[in-house]
């Protein structure tokens, strides 16, 4: 098994919700607005930095654009191996989570 930081297993699943337009800018907003928790331009990219390095997210060079005089944006995608360690990820927690009894839960 293949453990991430949460702000790492937090910042892959950003850029498989924002597809194409996985930039700093946007995955830091994607988690302010889907979790309500304030994150920092550092937050992000630190993590990013991680993800690049092992192999379970590639950086892209975008077009240039005006508003950025100029400048283009660096762009992630995740790859095969970043799909697979977040639907493992996914299978350990709902195994974890199903096997904690309902009425542990409500107390």
């Amino acid at each position: 098994m293949i453990l991430l930081s949460r702000a790492e297993e937090t910042v892959l699943l950003a850029i498989l919700g924002l597809g194409e337009n996985a930039y700093g800018v946007t995955i830091l907003e994607y988690i302010r607005d889907k979790t309500g928790i304030e994150w920092s331009l550092t937050q992000t990219y630190d993590p990013l930095k991680k993800l690049v390095k092992k192999g379970f997210a590639v950086k892209i060079k975008g077009e240039p654009t005006p508003e950025r005089g100029g400048r283009a944006k660096t762009l992630y995608k995740l790859t095969k191996s970043g799909r697979a360690v977040l639907v493992e990820i996914r299978f350990v927690q709902d195994s974890l989570w199903a096997a904690v009894p309902k009425t542990l839960l409500a107390q």
